[in-house]
């Protein structure tokens, strides 16, 4: 019989401290309490830094790497997301390829997968306060073609894709240590072979959003990021679309932006509570119906750029994340591109 001094409280305090030796932090419980032995749905617990965008860049620096112009590209760019202004040239892939994902730490940037030509499952890195050429980090389990990429401070997370030739949609999801560097390993299974969706985090959740399984689906499912396991349905989008690959998120909130209900192309923006199980909300609206967007986010705001509306564009735009609201202008992007991927030292899974 277990010792009942060391069984976990049936109760959590908000405010309470713990250290989490999975990622090796200190972290505060922020909300609401939780039974013991069940899903967190009204609180969560969050990491405490002792670093900031701010000290390493200046403010949080948005990266946006390869796509399509139509030619696949290798460019690597970057923004300052408290500022607004045009894009500036950072450095190059190890490739040219598009329909790529990404993730990022505090300090690295990933970009994963693609397509250059046929799938490929190349991993590069780069240091994000920086600027410079991409570095081999290692390879995806699979050779995904427009994956979803995710994580936290500790963990990189991409999920799902599909094959050319033959179309076949997968239902991967493979982890990496992002300050490491080698191969990717399996985490799980999403609930289906999906494509196209998007992704956001917390510190402790990464969510996946809509896509193309093979028809669009407006599913919401998750993930407990320093976990391994299949992901558990969180809710749904307000409607079903695909190629959303615009998901920004701070700690606390999930944004969702553009896609298409195949065939009409929508600008619709959803949000939802990371932390909650449940249905999206709306936001607001971009200023154009947009697809294949890119994404970047800090801790106030969320940056949109690029993308197909209906022809390559090369515009940003931006929303206050803690609000609701149409986009706003930020700037330009280096050319007109779409099917490229965004990430950023300052998004909702670094606490």
């Amino acid at each position: 019989m277990p010792n009942p001094n060391e069984l976990a409280p049936l109760t959590v305090t908000p405010g309470a401290l713990r250290f989490n030796t999975d990622s090796m932090k200190l972290e505060y419980y922020r909300g609401g309490p939780v039974g013991f032995g069940t899903t967190t749905q009204t609180g969560e617990w969050v990491n405490l830094t002792t670093d900031s965008p701010d000290i390493q860049t200046g403010g949080a620096r948005g990266l946006t790497g390869g796509g399509n112009t139509p030619a696949a590209t290798d460019v690597i760019q970057y923004i300052t997301i408290s500022s607004t202004g045009n894009a500036i040239d950072f450095g190059d892939l190890t490739d040219s390829r598009g329909s790529l994902t990404s993730c990022s730490s505090s300090t690295r940037g990933l970009f994963i997968a693609g397509y250059s030509p046929g799938n490929v499952n190349t991993i590069d890195y780069v240091t994000i306060s920086s600027t410079g050429d991409a570095i081999d980090f290692g390879d995806a389990t699979e050779k995904p073609y427009a994956p979803t990429g995710t994580g936290n401070a500790t963990r990189g997370i991409f999920a799902g894709g599909y094959f050319i030739p033959g179309g076949t949609f997968t239902n991967g999801i493979d982890y990496i240590t992002i300050s490491s560097t080698g191969n990717a390993l399996d985490f799980g299974s999403l609930s289906g072979g999906r494509s196209d969706s998007a992704s956001f985090n917390s510190s402790t959740r990464s969510v996946f959003a809509g896509g193309t399984i093979p028809s669009v689906t407006n599913v919401i499912e998750f993930i407990t990021t320093s976990s391994l396991g299949n992901t558990a349905d969180f809710g749904d989008l307000t409607l079903a679309r695909r190629t959303t690959e615009g998901g920004i998120s701070n700690s606390t909130r999930g944004v969702i932006a553009g896609g298409d209900t195949s065939p009409t192309i929508v600008n619709t923006i959803d949000f939802v509570t990371i932390a909650s199980l449940g249905n999206a909300q709306d936001f607001g609206d971009l200023s154009n119906v947009r697809i294949y967007i890119t994404a970047m986010s800090s801790p106030t705001r969320g940056v949109f750029g690029g993308g197909y509306a209906p022809t390559k564009v090369n515009t940003m735009e931006y929303i206050t994340i803690s609000t609701t609201g149409n986009s706003i202008s930020f700037g330009q992007l280096i050319a007109n591109v779409h099917y490229t991927t965004g990430c950023s030292n300052g998004h909702g899974g670094l606490g």
